[in-house]
């Protein structure tokens, strides 16, 4: 685990938007982000949008230069755009890259909560789901799942983490470094629990701050049945995997003893 003392200051801060078919939305959560912090900087990483999103964000690029945009070649899905964003952060030189949602329902005025976390940790996630945090306009049932499928993560895999499927996100460069990246193929939910676990595992700090999350008002929302599934499915195989791991090392501990313990008695 990184010691907090020794984490640098938070210099170069890029928010990562991927977009697909957000011409409407795209502007207003631009300007929203550099009104609430101008220091950052903006990359939308748009998958060939059929609406014409990809030229409001050349539009908006060619208007401001610290908004940045990356042409990807077609939908990919949120992982492989947010993974593209990461590699372009770092190549680039940013000191930490934030994950955010295009429709408005992570809220840019909240983001100096979450850097400011991130001073003190690796990763911060914005959680719906700890004391403070708040969901509004989600009907019961949408509530439930995301509740449900946040404590199923949490007892399979054992974090201590509440919102593992959060998508508002603070990334220190020195912690995506040190995450084998390329590893990653999970979408959606699971990549948001992928991305957890990964953090968690190689001992990094991870903080929660509780957010107000806002169900989008405009457009359609991406989630869909086969995203939860793949999620699901990917928990339980970590979660089998990491405990036929964790019995094979004890095994192999286990075994060492009792031959160490023979040779000493010859």
């Amino acid at each position: 685990m990184t010691d907090s003392h020794h984490r640098p200051a938070l210099g170069r801060v890029v928010i990562l938007i991927p977009t697909y078919n957000e011409r409407e939305n795209l502007p207003r959560i631009v300007s929203r982000v550099r009104t609430a912090v101008p220091t950052v900087d903006v990359l939308i990483l748009d998958d060939n949008s059929p609406d014409g999103t990809g030229a409001v964000a050349d539009d908006l690029a060619g208007a401001d230069q610290q908004v940045n945009v990356l042409h990807r070649a077609g939908k990919e899905g949120l992982g492989a755009a947010y993974l593209a964003g990461f590699a372009w952060a770092l190549d680039s030189g940013y000191d930490a890259a934030v994950e955010m949602d295009a429709d408005g329902s992570h809220q840019p005025e909240q983001l100096p909560d979450l850097l400011a976390a991130a001073e003190h940790a690796d990763v911060v996630i914005g959680s719906r789901w700890v004391r403070g945090g708040t969901v509004v306009n989600w009907p019961l049932p949408r509530k439930v799942l995301s509740v449900g499928g946040n404590v199923y993560v949490k007892v399979m895999l054992g974090m201590s983490v509440n919102d593992a499927t959060g998508g508002y996100r603070v990334y220190r460069s020195s912690a995506l470094k040190g995450m084998d990246l390329h590893l990653v193929e999970s979408q959606g939910y699971g990549f948001q629990v992928d991305m957890t676990w990964r953090a968690v595992r190689s001992g990094l700090t991870v903080v929660e701050v509780p957010i107000e999350f806002i169900e989008r008002v405009i457009g359609e929302s991406k989630m869909s049945g086969h995203i939860v599934q793949e999620a699901m499915l990917n928990v339980t195989k970590w979660a089998v995997t990491h405990r036929v791991d964790a019995l094979r090392t004890r095994a192999r501990s286990a075994r060492s003893r009792r031959q160490e313990a023979a040779w000493h008695r010859l």
